[in-house]
Parts: structure tokens; sequence; C-alpha cells
């Protein structure tokens, strides 16, 4: 009997080992006619997924994750993004509803709220916030630009607060829960962070750039705000630090209002300083930290604005019946392009497109968008999406990235 129970313990032990050496012969077989990619190949193949796409190959497998958020791959993925407007609009048909002592608004399903995620990451329950109401709530949404036509891409995120500046794909967001207090942040990561309180002054009497430094790799916030006697003072924040530092503000009476966007190009930051007939730009250095004034090739009108394009900042002025586009170099202005735009009078320049080149304007009248491209040298009205819908604030430069302000932080330590 003992005999006869060792025998079937030898078979079965002979048919699991078979059955084990069957299964790895199968797996061979399998990899085998599975094709091998390089990683290099493999990370050119990835670099050309919608974002989306991008976003959610990142959880195919562990190589894959370690290629999408390699610094390098980042850096690549950024230069290689087409530029877009990003743009927020008001969510409607908001439900209210009231959890703690804070008002806060339902939200849309697989909808990212801003200030909620603050709100579940606090380690106690806040006592006070502010109320909300039905007309407060903002989502986030970009505008795409190719083939003479325009797409309208959505972020699935709400916020209170109003976008002031942009930068390689951040935003730099109002802090809603936190009365003058600024949020950084990726739309696309939805990675977040709220910024220390600087000094508090109303909206119309401040302005925000955001840039990051061509020498430290560190992304910068400077804040301008006019005091009650007419000074336009100048603090700037670290992200690295997280201080805000106060630096010599430009001259007196250089700044007649703050109402328009800084542009970042060539290191600094650039304003037009008066809401018409501005004869020169303010700058500031983003290294240096100290403000200079660039006298412009002629007087800068309501539609004329600064744009980055190629790297470069230019000028884009209204003349007679073309539109002309003049380059910085150094202190020298140099006109680059003659633009034929026939009897549009209120074409405003928006952005250069990083990728084709083209130039996108808006025209005040009807709110329609036009793009100027270099190669056929044709204005063309843009075919608008029709999901657009009216928004609020300004229409701001933007590109799409992966981009996280620690990986600069980590570089620069």
């Amino acid at each position: 009997m003992a005999k006869s129970v060792g025998k079937k313990d030898v078979g079965l032990l002979k048919s699991v080992e078979e059955r084990a050496l069957h299964k790895k012969e199968e797996d061979y077989h399998k990899q085998r006619q599975i094709p091998y990619f390089h990683k290099d190949c493999v990370s050119n193949i990835l670099l050309r997924l919608p974002l989306e796409s991008l976003q959610h190959a990142r959880f195919v497998c562990k190589p894959w994750y370690n290629i999408i958020n390699n610094d390098l791959f980042i850096d690549t993925h950024l230069r290689s993004s087409e530029s877009v407007l990003i743009f927020q609009k008001i969510v409607p048909n908001e439900i209210i509803h009231q959890f703690s002592s804070t008002v806060m608004p339902q939200e849309h399903p697989n909808t990212f709220s801003v200030e909620q995620s603050f709100l579940q990451s606090q380690p106690a329950p806040i006592i006070w916030q502010p109320v909300t109401n039905r007309r407060s709530r903002l989502s986030m949404q970009y505008m795409e630009f190719g083939e003479g036509k325009s797409k309208l891409g959505e972020y699935k995120l709400s916020c209170l607060g109003i976008i002031r500046a942009t930068c390689n794909g951040l935003i730099l967001l109002d802090n809603k829960l936190k009365r003058g207090g600024l949020v950084v942040m990726n739309p696309v990561t939805r990675k977040l962070t709220a910024l220390p309180l600087g000094t508090l002054y109303p909206p119309e009497r401040q302005s925000y750039g955001f840039a990051q430094s061509d020498t430290s790799k560190q992304y910068k916030v400077v804040h301008l705000f006019r005091d009650e006697l007419g000074y336009v003072n100048c603090e700037i924040l670290c992200l690295g630090t997280r201080n805000w530092r106060e630096v010599n503000g430009p001259s007196f009476g250089l700044f007649g209002w703050l109402g328009y966007s800084p542009v970042s190009a060539l290191g600094g930051l650039h304003w037009i300083p008066h809401i018409d007939r501005s004869d020169y730009i303010v700058s500031i250095g983003v290294d240096t930290e100290n403000f200079q004034t660039t006298q412009l090739p002629k007087s800068c009108r309501t539609h004329d604005r600064i744009i980055e394009m190629g790297g470069s900042l230019c000028f884009v002025t209204h003349e007679g019946l073309s539109i002309d586009i003049w380059n910085l170099s150094g202190a020298v202005w140099t006109k680059q392009y003659s633009i034929t735009r026939g009897s549009i009078i209120d074409l405003v320049p928006l952005l250069s497109l990083r990728i084709s080149g083209d130039v996108i304007f808006r025209r005040e009248e009807d709110g329609s968008f036009y793009a100027y491209d270099f190669k056929v040298e044709i204005m063309r009205k843009i075919e608008m999406d029709h999901k657009c819908f009216p928004r609020i604030g300004s229409y701001l430069p933007h590109v799409n990235s992966l981009v996280s302000w620690e990986a600069a932080q980590a570089i620069s330590d």
C-alpha cells in the first residue's frame, strides 16, 4: 500500500514538472513572436501619441512608465508640442450643496476641482471658506489650430480662480480659498501647489508674470502692483524657495496701466505699459531682476501687441492696409514681415504657433480667429469648433505638457 502511494506521488510530481516545462516553452515561443523594440524607438513612438493617450500609456507597463516620467522625455515632448490657447468659461447649471462650514459646488463626474482637492488634503476641517455662487465656477479649456480649423480640448477641470499667467505648460491661478493667494498647476497632470501670500492689491492694480530662468532653470513669479502713491512696486517668488522678495520696481511714471499680460522671451518678461500710444516696452530680466525700457519702432496702438515668435520678441503693428512684424535683436528692431490684411482693421495678434509658425489673430468685432501662414503668405479665417463657448478673461498662449516645477528645482539643487 505504501509503495502504491509513493508511485502516485512520483507520478503527480512528474506531471507537474512536465506541465511547468510545457508552459515555459509556450511562453518562450510567444516572446519570440513579439517584436523587440529598442528603448529609443519606443520613446520616439510615445512622443507621437496624443497627450491624453500618453497619460494612459504610462500605466501600461513599468518600462513605459519610466520612459514617460523621464526628465529628458518630458523636455523633448515639450519642445515638440504645438501651442494652444487656454481660456475659461462659466460652468452652467451648477448645483450648490453645503458640507461642514463650507459651501462648494456639486461636480460633474470625472471633473477635477482645484478647491475640493485642497479641502480634501487639509489635515483638519476648514472652519471658514468663501461662499461660491452659481455664476462663479469656471472650467478650463484650450483651443488647437491646424489646417485652417480650430479644435476645442477639455481638461475636465474646474476652479473658482482666474488664470493669471502661463509658462511651459504650467499655469498661475488665483487661489479663491485664500484671499490674494495663488496656485501653480499643470492642468494636464493636475499636479498643483499653493503659494504663500504676497502683497495684496486689487486685480486692476497688479500684474503677474511667470517665467523660467535660462541659467538656474527655476520658475519665478513676478508680481507688479501699484501702491497708493502711484508707484509700481515689484516682488518676486522663486518656486524653489517659496519666499517673496522685494526688488527695485520700474521708474515712476513708466506704467500707465497694468492690464496687458507680459510676454516671456529673450530671458525676460515684457509689458506694454499703456492702453494706447505706447512708445516703449518695459522689461525685467528673469535672471538679473532689473527693469529697463526699450523704444518701439513706432507707437503701439490699441490693436498692436508684442508676442513671442520662434524664441524672439516681436512687435506686431498695423500700418495702412498691412500688418508689420518687427523683430528685436539687442536693442534694435528690424522689420521682418509685412502681411496684407485687406480692410480688416481690428485683428489683434494672440500668439505664434511653436511648430507651424503661423500667427493667430482674433478679430475684436465678432470674436472670429484668423491665421497667417508664412509659407504660402495667406491670411485665412479659421473654421471654428461649434462647441466653443463664451470665455471669461483672456486667451493666453499655452502648451500642453507633462512639465513639473519640482523637476526644475531638483536640477538647480
